[in-house]
C-alpha cells in the first residue's frame, strides 16, 4: 500500500525545501495540512506535497513569485480535472461504440 500522509520533516528531506518555504506556502493558502487526530506534526497529503514539488520548481528554476504559483496551479488543476473528464467522455463512447458493434 502506497504512504498516504508525509510529515513536514519527511517533505523536507524528499523536495529539499526548507520549513519557510512550506510555512509561506500555507500562509498564502497554496497547500494545506491535512487534519489528522494521531499526528503529533502538521501532516500533508500526495496533492499537496505535489504542489510543493510544482511551487518548488516554479520559484527556483522559473522565478515564478508565490500569486503566480497559486495561478499556475489552479490552472493545472482545472487542466488535470478537464482531462479526466474527457476520458471519461471517451470511455462512455467507447462503450457505447462497443455495444453498437455486438448487436
Amino acid at each position: 500500500m502506497a504512504k498516504e500522509l508525509w510529515t513536514v520533516s519527511e517533505i523536507l528531506e524528499i523536495l529539499k525545501i526548507n520549513k519557510i518555504f512550506i510555512a509561506t506556502l500555507e500562509q498564502e493558502e497554496i497547500i494545506c495540512p491535512t487534519c489528522s487526530e494521531n499526528a503529533l506534526d502538521k501532516v500533508f497529503c500526495f496533492d499537496e506535497l505535489e504542489k510543493m514539488r510544482v511551487a518548488k520548481i516554479l520559484v527556483e528554476d522559473m522565478d515564478v513569485n508565490l500569486p503566480g504559483v497559486e495561478v499556475i496551479l489552479r490552472m493545472r488543476q482545472s487542466m488535470i480535472d478537464m482531462r479526466k473528464q474527457f476520458d471519461a467522455i471517451l470511455g462512455e463512447l467507447a462503450g457505447d461504440l462497443e455495444e453498437r458493434f455486438k448487436a
